[in-house]
Order: C-alpha cells, then sequence, then structure tokens
C-alpha cells in the first residue's frame, strides 16, 4: 500500500511538472580553473518564455525523482534574483532539484554546482580538505551566471541569496561573512563526538597545515549575497560568536526536528539561531523533518537498490516516522524561502 501511494505521488508530481516546466529552462556546463584545478560543474534552471519545445528530466536517476524544464531555452526577459545552491557533503546538484525548479518557477534564476571532493562522484581528498574552496565555487557560479544574461536572464544584482543543505549551510554562512575557528570547533567536537559534522571533519582533516588554517579561518565573504538560507547545516558550532553576532545580511535557518543523535538540531541549527542578530535571522523547526528530507524526493524501490549497494545508504529516503510525504515537507519548505526572499529590500 505504501508503495502505491509513493507512485501515485510521484504521478501527482509529474503531471504539475508537465503543466508548468514549459516555462523554465535548464542549461549544464563546466567552469574552467587551470589555475587551481578546480573544474566546477554547474547546472542553471531560469525562468523562460518559451512554450514550443518539450521539456525533458533533470535531475532524474535510479534513485531520486527529477524535475522537467527546456534545455537551453530562451531566458525571459527583465531582471531576476539569483539564487546559488550548496549541496551537502557527499551530495550533488541533484540534491535540490526540487528546490531549484520550484524557485525558477517562482522567477528566479537558480544556480548550483558540484563542490570538488565533497560529491557523490568526486571524493578526492585533497579537494575535500580544501573546505575553504566551496564559498568561492559559490563566487564563480555568480561570475558564470551574471556575465551571461544571454543565457540565463538579466541577474538583478541587489537580490543575489546563497541557500545550503547540511555542509552547504556551513558554505553559504561562509559567504555572508561568518567566520571559522578550527580550534574552536575542534574542543568542541572533543565535547560532542558523536555529531556528523565532528566525524566528517575529522575525514576531511582541512586544518592539517598551518596554511590550510589560516585559509579556513579567513574571512571568505562575498558582498554581493544580500541574504542566506540554512537547511539543517553541520559545522555551524565552530563558528566565531563575533562573526554571526555580525553577520550583514538576514538568514533563514530551517532544521528538522525529527530526533537525531548525529545532527541534533538543539546543538547545530537552534544553536546557530541563537547566536545570529534578532532582528535580521528567522528560525523554522519542521518537527517532521529528518536531515535527509532536504534531499530530493526519493523513487518506489530505492531504498533496496542504494542497501544492496552500501548497507545503511537507504537512511537518505527517510524522514520522520509517520510524518507528511519528503514531497509535502518540501512544498512547505519552499515556500519559506520564497516567502523570505520575497520580503527582502530590492536595493
Amino acid at each position: 500500500m505504501k508503495k502505491t501511494l509513493c507512485a501515485l505521488f510521484l504521478i501527482c508530481l509529474t503531471t504539475s511538472a508537465l503543466a508548468n516546466d514549459n516555462s523554465i529552462g535548464f542549461h549544464a556546463s563546466t567552469l574552467p580553473d587551470p589555475q587551481n584545478e578546480r573544474p566546477l560543474e554547474m547546472v542553471v534552471w531560469y525562468p523562460s518564455a518559451t512554450s514550443a519545445i518539450t521539456p525533458q528530466l533533470f535531475g532524474d536517476n535510479p534513485v531520486f525523482v527529477g524535475a522537467l524544464a527546456v534545455p537551453n531555452a530562451p531566458p525571459a526577459a527583465g531582471e531576476h534574483p539569483l539564487v546559488v545552491l550548496s549541496h551537502g557533503n557527499g551530495g550533488s546538484w541533484i540534491n535540490q532539484t526540487w528546490l531549484a525548479s520550484a524557485l525558477a518557477h517562482k522567477g528566479y534564476i537558480v544556480a548550483a554546482v558540484n563542490h570538488p571532493g565533497t560529491t557523490s562522484r568526486d571524493r578526492s581528498p585533497q579537494a575535500a580538505a580544501q573546505l575553504w574552496q566551496r564559498p568561492a565555487d559559490l563566487s564563480r557560479a555568480i561570475d558564470a551566471v551574471t556575465a551571461q544574461p544571454e543565457k540565463f536572464g538579466v541577474v538583478a544584482k541587489q537580490r543575489i541569496a546563497a541557500v545550503g543543505h547540511s555542509l552547504g549551510g556551513w558554505t553559504v554562512l561562509e559567504i555572508a561573512g561568518a567566520r571559522f575557528d578550527p580550534d574552536r570547533f575542534a574542543k568542541d567536537c572533543i565535547v560532542h563526538p558523536k555529531l556528523a559534522s565532528c566525524t566528517a571533519y575529522q575525514t576531511m582533516n582541512p586544518a592539517s597545515t598551518p596554511e590550510s588554517k589560516a585559509r579556513l579561518a579567513a574571512d571568505l565573504r562575498d558582498k554581493r549575497i544580500t541574504a542566506i538560507v540554512s537547511l539543517d547545516l553541520g559545522l555551524s558550532r565552530g563558528m566565531t560568536d563575533e562573526s554571526l553576532a555580525q553577520l550583514p545580511v538576514p538568514t533563514l535557518v530551517i532544521a528538522a526536528g525529527v530526533p537525531s543523535e548525529e545532527l541534533p538540531a538543539e546543538l547545530e541549527s537552534a544553536d546557530l539561531a541563537k547566536r545570529l542578530p534578532t532582528a535580521s535571522k528567522r528560525y523554522v523547526e519542521i518537527q517532521d523533518a529528518s536531515h535527509f528530507s532536504f534531499m530530493a524526493v526519493c523513487k518506489p524501490g530505492a531504498v533496496a537498490m542504494l542497501e544492496e549497494a552500501v548497507p545503511g545508504d537507504g537512511i537518505i529516503c527517510g524522514d520522520g516516522e509517520g510524518g507528511r510525504p519528503r514531497e509535502v515537507i518540501q512544498e512547505q519548505v519552499a515556500l519559506l524561502i520564497a516567502e523570505f526572499l520575497a520580503q527582502l529590500p530590492r536595493g
């Protein structure tokens, strides 16, 4: 019965997409970087006025449900706000396809990148250790999109936001002006060794040398960012109180409310929110959302496929027991983000 309901939900999603997705475009490219040997895979979803071309599924694979868009469609006229997306550790741009599509339908240009070293297809230890490069990846995406209005539309430069999930939440805080203290985080992980952020950080080992430690603690802000959204982030306990108290942009923090030893809201998102400026923050905890509810909807049979490949990986398809379907949670999240961004000053 549960599989049948899941299948019906997927049909409904696809039907809805078919009715609307001919109004957004999709473009995939690789941003070269010969100097740092860090080419970036980037995808962009954007408003389009075309209705003459049949949309195609993007971000769709045997595990995750994708979304429909028109490949390389001409962009819609006028200025559009820009959102850059940052995925979590071991993820990819596919994880937030649902959000990119939803925001593009609301008039946003949305660019997502695959961060080298921390994606599902690139686990290079050397690239993963360069944690400070993640905010720079988003800056490169902003550069690329704003430089190509003929492909994606004109960016409203006073309305550029960054949204990140998990390690992506750390990334968008950094690009907004938060500062990370490796010593503070190392000490905190002694007290809270079960946190997933501590385990991931130790594996990446980004502060192994004095030089890398200094780069990790540096100011990584991009002043073009005017707002950020954090989705159930990790590593927040390494942020300095001073930098968070002075964060210069409005921040929406959304937490998963399902109890978790590895990513408890009270030690991550809620702790972060307490340290942000009262006047410019908003904190929302979604009680039936798990950490993985912010990833794409899983297809029927995905759990079995994941478990056969790597036992334990089926967890990424899990939400709160007895709670709402993931697609319903994501509708709430997309609405929260759109409402938050729409209320920001327009320059």
